[in-house]
């Protein structure tokens, strides 16, 4: 009988805390954490900070592993995909998993095509790839000669984790279809789109400090970055003064203009980041949530997070140009709009806004409660271990 416990090694985009969001990899770790078979999880990131150890404790358990970048500006973030810059950086890494490879079964997670190398570091039992972003595309849709030189750099790091792992999971049928068209696929692939904390999300409790100040709150939580319509959102809230515009989230804009446009508009709220446990308050102090995206190659691979989880709190959903959040479109539930024009968004709107009923919030509710993380991670487990 095979009494080995697992070790769970996490290939992550940054620190645990990095802009204190809980993105599908965190969610995983607490999964892993938690779970009877595992003996511990760590968490492999790239840092811009120096760190002088590589192995910390984080207080859930998870052990973080940093590799230091070559240097904190973002063009020497290519060294994430090439062995010799982060190579040697691995060495205690591997000596420590080396030494555990006799009593433990080794497991490895990338959730990002960086450290590609990690794929042949040690005796790994199965290992795996849990696509969720589109990542050799430019966020902001611009090109360059450095995006160019940035989308030949992950593509062939991305090239040479997907051709070798055991199992591929992708949040996306894009993500898939993409997946098979670019690469020689040998492992098992499959769709697991992301979900929701259900049971955090059934709170009647709301924000301290939000004042509601209009007939209708739209709201929009998550990072905030360029994939979204500011433009879009500018010339709605303009329209529709006696709207307000709530929006919760990091600003990862790097100071667009358009943004900085919207933020002058009195009926907009801009709080910033709050704390991930928070979330599901500002949540109820909302009427309408929307995913308001742009149209690009990056957003046709986005299944937000943030979908189910305005559904968990009840609440209707409004999206744009997310194609792979299409086949959930549902009336008063989720309005996905093929016809994102600022008329189109206000009609919707103002729909939803008078429909709404006890059962249609529940309906609202089972479909969230059908995504929980939970019934997720516990498929991909299975996958992997089986």
């Amino acid at each position: 009988m095979n009494n080995k416990k697992n070790i769970h090694v996490i290939v992550a985009t940054g620190e645990w805390d990095q802009d204190n969001l809980r993105y599908r990899r965190h969610r995983l770790a607490e999964y892993l954490e938690s779970h009877p078979d595992t003996e511990e999880v760590i968490w492999v990131c790239p840092s811009i900070t120096k760190h002088a150890e590589s192995f910390r404790l984080l207080e859930n358990g998870i052990k973080q592993y940093t590799v230091n970048d070559i240097h904190s500006h973002k063009l020497s973030r290519f060294g994430r995909y090439f062995d010799n810059f982060y190579k040697g950086k691995l060495q205690r890494l591997k000596k420590y998993l080396d030494g555990k490879s006799t009593q433990s079964s080794l497991y490895l997670w990338c959730t990002f095509p960086g450290f590609p190398g990690m794929v042949d570091l040690c005796a790994w039992k199965e290992t795996i790839y849990d696509c969720s972003d589109y990542w050799a595309s430019s966020i902001t849709g611009n090109k360059n000669i450095v995006l160019m030189m940035r989308e030949k750099s992950i593509l062939q790091a991305e090239k040479r984790i997907a051709e070798n792992v055991d199992t591929i999971f992708c949040t996306s049928d894009f993500l898939y279809e993409n997946l098979k068209q670019e690469y020689n696929i040998k492992a098992d692939q499959f769709v697991m789109e992301n979900g929701v904390e259900y049971d955090l999300f059934q709170t009647s409790d709301k924000p301290t400090g939000v004042e509601r100040k209009s007939d209708l709150v739209l709201g929009f939580i998550g990072g905030i970055k360029p994939k979204l319509d500011f433009d879009m959102l500018y010339r709605l809230m303009s329209l529709k003064s006696n709207w307000e515009l709530l929006l919760v989230g990091p600003d990862g804009t790097d100071g667009h203009p358009d943004f900085k446009k919207l933020q002058s508009l009195n009926n907009v709220n801009w709080v910033g980041k709050v704390p991930p446990m928070e979330v599901p308050h500002y949540m109820n102090a909302l009427d309408i949530g929307i995913l308001p995206y742009k149209k690009s190659p990056y957003n046709n691979a986005v299944f937000p997070l943030k979908l189910f989880e305005f559904l968990g709190a009840g609440k209707p959903v409004v999206g744009m140009n997310l194609p792979s959040t299409q086949k959930f479109s549902e009336p008063n539930v989720y309005e996905y709009l093929i016809n994102d024009t600022v008329d189109n968004v206000i009609e919707t709107c103002e729909t939803l806004t008078s429909t709404s009923n006890a059962s249609i919030v529940k309906r609202r509710k089972e479909l969230a409660a059908s995504k929980d993380w939970n019934n997720i991670f516990e498929k991909m487990y299975q996958i992997v271990m089986k």
